[in-house]
């Protein structure tokens, strides 16, 4: 069984920063990315962030200088920095985990999802 706990979200007025952080525990093999999505009201679950095993950060557009990601490998956790946020921003952010399995199968997982809102 594989969970992800996700921490970090909430209120926040336009210009402010959040710092989100999701930790994986149990079942794990080899991870080959963890990142962030979000999902507005409304609208389709879009990539923010993710980074994958060798290091490689993709970000989506919409917040390229705004957002970094970083990840502990030792302690599977990815962890989102997020700047100068904008009330756009405003969403449910999910915590997204890709592995293969020590039997050769890949798995995907995603957290419950973590809301920030940001107040203009």
């Amino acid at each position: 069984q594989v969970q992800l706990v996700e921490s970090g979200g909430g209120l926040v007025q336009a210009g402010g920063s959040l710092r989100l952080s999701c930790a994986a525990s149990g079942t794990i093999g080899s991870i080959n990315a963890m990142g962030w999505y979000r999902q507005a009201p409304g609208r389709q679950r879009d990539l923010v962030a993710i980074m994958t095993s060798n290091g490689r950060a993709n970000y989506t557009d919409s917040m390229k200088g705004r957002v970094t990601i970083s990840r502990d490998n030792a302690k599977n956790t990815v962890d989102l920095q997020m700047h100068n946020l904008k009330p756009e921003d405003t969403a449910v952010y999910v915590c997204y985990l890709e592995f293969v399995a020590d039997w050769g199968l890949g798995y995907n997982y995603w957290g419950q999802g973590t809301q920030v809102t940001v107040s203009s």
